[in-house]
């Protein structure tokens, strides 16, 4: 994954290795959270694209916009970067467990 995202952001050189790495857990363990279970192969292209976008943002964090001579950027809340991917990410999650019935022994 981390190959792939140095192409697809034009990186040769591996000085932000350490960098992207620590994106990509960040956002694999944020993806985990919402699935509840480990990432499928299948949805690993959403991490990789938040990876990006999440590369691209350092330095503008805080930002919500940003607006210079006409050139107008708007960035995801870190809270609302997951929100294109909802419906696949509720395809994906395990079905809650059925309450059933217990029993109760008495000694």
């Amino acid at each position: 994954m981390l190959e792939r995202i140095k192409t697809l952001l034009g990186i040769e050189d591996t000085l932000q290795d350490d960098v992207l790495n620590i994106i990509i857990e960040n956002v694999s363990a944020h993806l985990k959270a919402l699935l509840g279970k480990d990432v499928p192969s299948e949805l690993e292209f959403i991490v990789t694209e938040i990876s990006i976008r999440r590369y691209n943002r350092i330095g503008t964090e805080g930002m919500k916009s940003e607006s210079v001579e006409g050139h107008n950027i708007t960035f995801y809340d870190l809270k609302d970067e997951f929100v294109p991917y909802e419906s696949i990410i509720a395809a994906h999650k395990d079905p809650p467990e059925k309450p059933g019935r217990g029993r109760v022994m008495f000694i």
